[in-house]
């Protein structure tokens, strides 16, 4: 390996160790947090306001706010939690929730082509409504806080130091997709979460933002945890019972939407000309 080959693997090497290291401790203090939590009876979710001062802690971290100050400067660009303007904002917004209606019919049609385990959820309906509510806003601004942080902010970030946009949001993207391996290997639930990954990274890119992205994010959290997975168990293979109106509806949404998400991505990359060789 030559010594540009080797500076490339480094950094890919790296860039993998940032997202999963911040992944790992978000999402590690919030999954330690909550299992605590219902040991000792989640009547009294003391794991929400635990966790909200940890996340602010990583937060400022993260955002070049704590020691050392000699990584300061480096910490807030790798993050790039940058604001945007307000049309820059909802044109990103726009194309992400587009792109997740769309992502929502893709889910649901290749869960009745091939068969795969439905995504494990927390069993918590024995708990209080205030107890749940709480846990999910907090589940919902975790994952999207921290994975964005690791894999569109610090990761992505190296990465485009050292490739073209569309090899950094590739290679993110990959990373993003490997890291939901906890929800099974599934060829068909892989290749939603990569294209995911491609979509919340070219928003990165483009914006040069992670905030948009994070709203999104959190968009797209809510929007599986109660209108898509608890279903999936429920589902039938096309080949069993055949191809109902539910699922030729799911087929025109994929199809509509995927169309609208790409035609808000071309207004926004008018938006941002400095950026938009992505596409």
């Amino acid at each position: 390996m030559d010594l540009g080959g080797f500076f490339l693997m480094r950094t890919i090497l790296l860039a993998t160790l940032l997202a999963f290291g911040i992944l790992i401790v978000g999402q590690g203090m919030w999954g330690g947090l909550l299992a605590l939590n219902l040991k000792t009876g989640l009547s009294i979710p003391w794991c929400v306001p635990a966790m909200a001062l940890l996340l602010f802690a990583l937060w400022q971290y993260l955002a070049g706010k704590a020691w050392p100050q000699s990584t300061s400067a480096m910490r807030v660009s790798l993050l790039r939690a940058r604001p945007v303007s307000g049309k820059i904002f909802w044109l990103a917004f726009l194309a992400g929730i587009l792109s997740i209606v769309a992502f929502s019919a893709y889910w649901i049609i290749l869960s009745q082509l091939v068969k795969v385990a439905p995504n494990a959820l927390p069993k918590l309906s024995a708990y209080p409504i205030y107890t749940l509510v709480l846990v999910g806003i907090t589940a919902s601004l975790v994952a999207p806080l921290v994975e964005e942080a690791g894999f569109r902010g610090y990761c992505q970030t190296l990465l485009e130091g050292r490739f073209t946009a569309p090899v950094a949001i590739g290679i993110s993207s990959v990373l993003f997709m490997l890291a939901h391996l906890t929800q099974g290997a599934f060829a068909t639930k892989l290749f939603v979460y990569l294209v995911v990954g491609i979509v919340l990274g070219t928003i990165a890119y483009l914006t040069n933002s992670i905030l948009p992205g994070i709203a999104v994010h959190i968009v797209a959290d809510v929007t599986f945890f109660a209108a898509v997975w608890p279903f999936d168990a429920k589902r039938t293979l096309v080949w069993n019972g055949g191809a109902d109106m539910w699922f030729w509806l799911h087929v025109a949404q994929a199809i509509v939407f995927t169309m609208l998400a790409i035609l808000a991505f071309q207004l926004l990359a008018r938006q941002t000309p400095a950026r938009r060789n992505v596409t």
